[in-house]
């Protein structure tokens, strides 16, 4: 495997903390399983989140290619946005992202932190008309001479996706010095990242889990598929030896809700447990649903006292300040 030979620039505070979540376990009851938070919401940069991990490697490779400007795309409350505009300012890059404001554009949470960090924003009016803005941004960059390095949305390609096979990496070192081998890790799955990294590393690290994806987005088939693409050209491009099919790409999609960056009673109540109970902060958009799955799963019984989970935490804090209002009233 050829992992190790990746050009990696140091971004991020590393390893992350596996933290059991005691205080959770109790208020779940005597039917809870151990709990363990994997704490991606703290690698540290711009309020931390997976996407770091992702960029330690995409930024490594823009500076090979001698790029002046990293160019990415999202919604306006993006996480993989707001760590791109600060991942170019720690190397010394421009950024522009190209948003779309279909939830608005009020100048708070991600948005706020986009703007502090020195980021140009191009901001299209839904998902649709974003994509054309994206390549005709690309097309500006290059004739005023700069040299522009374009990342998908949420740093989700292959290169990227090495990111989270490298943790896996880190994680079982931990597991093992916890002596735990949990059956089930859960996390949030959108551009399907950091999911597909996950089953690649699980594969070559002997993992004992199934990696349990929680889709943020509609339809659940559709990422299902983009994770098995994903997940072939990871192996591919660190030389494991390995194939990977829809069996291999779980994709829960019944925690949605009403669909992307809008939040769900179940979610909501998640991030308040979590808060009220560890002291972690969830976000609405990604963790919160992820979470929601994990509870509804242990209240159904579907895991015994002396079984373990890992929770994934892919941070997103930030984005908590885009809706005030909908925890507001829920805690009402």
């Amino acid at each position: 495997m050829q992992l190790a030979r990746l050009a990696r620039t140091p971004l991020c505070e590393l390893p992350t903390p596996l933290q059991r979540a005691t205080r959770l376990e109790a208020a779940l009851g005597k039917r809870a399983p151990r709990i363990h938070l994997k704490r991606d919401d703290l690698t540290g940069l711009a309020f931390g989140g997976n996407k770091g991990r992702k960029l330690e490697y995409l930024v490594a490779d823009a500076l090979a290619q001698g790029a002046t400007t990293l160019v990415s795309e999202g919604a306006i409350q993006s996480n993989h946005a707001r760590m791109t505009a600060a991942a170019a300012a720690a190397r010394g890059l421009n950024c522009v992202l190209v948003l779309d404001a279909r939830h608005g554009e009020a100048v708070v949470g991600n948005l706020l932190l986009d703007r502090l960090f020195g980021a140009e924003v191009r901001v299209a009016p839904d998902a649709e008309t974003r994509a054309a803005l994206f390549v005709k941004t690309m097309e500006d960059l290059c004739a005023a001479g700069e040299r522009p390095y374009a990342i998908p949305t949420g740093g989700s390609v292959p290169l990227g996706a090495a990111g989270y096979v490298a943790a896996v990496e880190e994680l079982a070192g931990q597991l093992l010095t916890a002596g735990e081998a949990p059956r089930r890790l859960y996390a949030a799955t959108g551009s399907l990242g950091t999911q597909a990294g996950l089953v690649v590393g699980a594969r070559a690290f002997s993992a004992s889990y199934e990696v349990y994806g929680v889709a943020v987005s509609h339809p659940a088939a559709t990422l299902r598929e983009r994770g098995v693409e994903l997940a072939n050209e990871t192996a591919a491009l660190i030389g494991l030896p390995v194939s990977f099919g829809p069996d291999d790409i779980c994709v829960d999609g019944g925690f949605v809700g009403d669909g992307y960056g809008v939040g769900t009673p179940g979610g909501l109540e998640a991030i308040q447990l979590l808060a009220r109970t560890e002291a972690v902060l969830l976000d609405p958009v990604y963790s919160g649903k992820a979470m929601a799955a994990l509870l509804a799963h242990i209240r159904a019984g579907e895991f015994s006292p002396d079984e373990s989970v890992v929770f994934l935490h892919t941070g997103g804090g930030p984005s908590l300040f885009a809706h005030g209002e909908a925890l507001l009233a829920t805690n009402a």
